[in-house]
């Protein structure tokens, strides 16, 4: 038998980076809401009582930055008067909506459908999937952002008195041969008020939190379980650390427990296939996975900034397959429409809540569009079937 040990972290909704992250999908919003047709790529910086707002926003209709800003923090559980919010933004850059606005491929005389619309960016988007657990993410992952969750509940519903919006979780799974086995450890930080006794926090912590998470998959006795290990967590926040948009890549994605192309998520429109590209990627490793053609896979998708089609495409299947994983690449190809217009249109990208998407990870909800969908499965066994050596 092998043992292997594999760690994901994941944060609270008002750690100072998810904090920033949510103001920028919150602005996004507002602008998709005004202008369907929005472009945006907006950064966000929190630090001390001090929120930057910048990046490249073109919309229809006027969109009243500080306002969103102030609700966003008050959603998170952060005073909105607190704060002195400094906007910079202005419109995208004219090249950069010329290449999006018509693609290559229109540009050369391709009239077919979705040629029209460019990626918004270069590089290279990874989607992942794995059948153990429901949620098709890797235990870990799925358990920290259980932790994380479960904290901003209690703190909104009261039933833990004393802490704050600030917060974090990590936990490692001992595998057997491949297999989750058994919880090695949990590590859990809370900012609190300064009056909370320890021991009562770790017990409430404990009682009220991983009891409920870990529920189907407990814990033992000799879990290490770490509730605040640095000691005191009393001031926490942008007060404490800054934030910035972007920075939390693998709580948003697979724990790094898989691939990422390096292109963070949150501000940005659909347009921006390190967005798009990536849900789609994800949407298409589901598939595979519910369809029964791999236990656990890896897409990747390459695309030119202007350019409509990927120009590289690959499916890693880990062994996990009775097909080839080049057989499945030309399933993948043939059953998903990979422009961006298609992706848009397929994954309902244009009516989307993004400010849902800011905590907790990106794929850990059936009410995102990209998620609630794992409807192609006949399709791909189909075109595996067909498949021409």
């Amino acid at each position: 038998m092998s043992k292997q040990y594999l760690t994901a972290e994941s944060v609270c909704a008002g750690h100072p980076d998810k904090l920033c992250d949510f103001i920028a999908d919150s602005i996004l919003d507002a602008c998709l809401r005004k202008d369907r047709s929005s472009r945006v790529a907006c950064e966000v910086m929190a630090t001390g009582h001090k929120i930057i707002v910048a990046g490249e926003i073109t919309c229809a209709k006027r969109v009243d930055i500080r306002f969103v800003v102030r609700e966003a923090l008050r959603d998170i559980g952060y005073n909105p008067y607190a704060f002195l919010i400094y906007v910079y933004v202005h419109k995208q850059s004219a090249d950069i909506a010329d290449g999006v606005d018509r693609a290559l491929e229109s540009r050369s005389g391709d009239t077919t459908q979705y040629s029209m619309l460019g990626a918004g960016d270069q590089g290279t988007v990874y989607g992942y999937a794995t059948d153990e657990t429901r949620e098709y993410l890797p235990l870990p992952l799925v358990l920290a952002h259980g932790i994380c969750k479960r904290v901003d509940s209690v703190r909104r519903d009261n039933v833990i008195k004393g802490i704050k919006p600030d917060g974090k979780a990590q936990v490692t799974i001992e595998y057997e041969d491949g297999k989750p086995k058994r919880v090695a450890s949990i590590v859990v930080s809370v900012q609190h008020s300064a009056d909370k006794d320890m021991n009562t926090l770790r017990s409430e912590l404990i009682s009220e939190v991983l009891h409920p998470v870990f529920k189907d998959f407990p814990f033992d006795g000799d879990t290490e379980i770490l509730v605040n290990p640095s000691g005191r967590f009393v001031k926490g926040g942008p007060a404490a650390d800054t934030g910035l948009t972007g920075r939390k890549l693998m709580v948003d994605t697979y724990g790094g427990l898989a691939a990422h192309g390096g292109g963070a998520f949150s501000g940005k429109d659909p347009t921006k296939v390190d967005r798009s590209g990536a849900y789609m990627a994800r949407y298409i490793a589901k598939n595979l996975v519910w369809s029964g053609l791999a236990k656990r896979c890896e897409v990747a998708l390459s695309y030119a900034i202007g350019k409509a089609d990927p120009v590289a495409v690959s499916v890693n299947s880990f062994g996990t397959s009775e097909y080839s994983d080049e057989r499945l690449c030309d399933a993948v190809k043939k059953v998903f429409c990979l422009r961006p217009a298609a992706i848009i249109d397929q994954l309902r990208l244009r009516s989307a809540i993004y400010a849902d998407t800011a905590a907790y990870g990106h794929f850990n909800s059936v009410l995102f569009p990209w998620e609630s969908g794992t409807d192609r499965y006949k399709e791909l066994r189909k075109a595996v079937a067909e498949y021409d050596d």
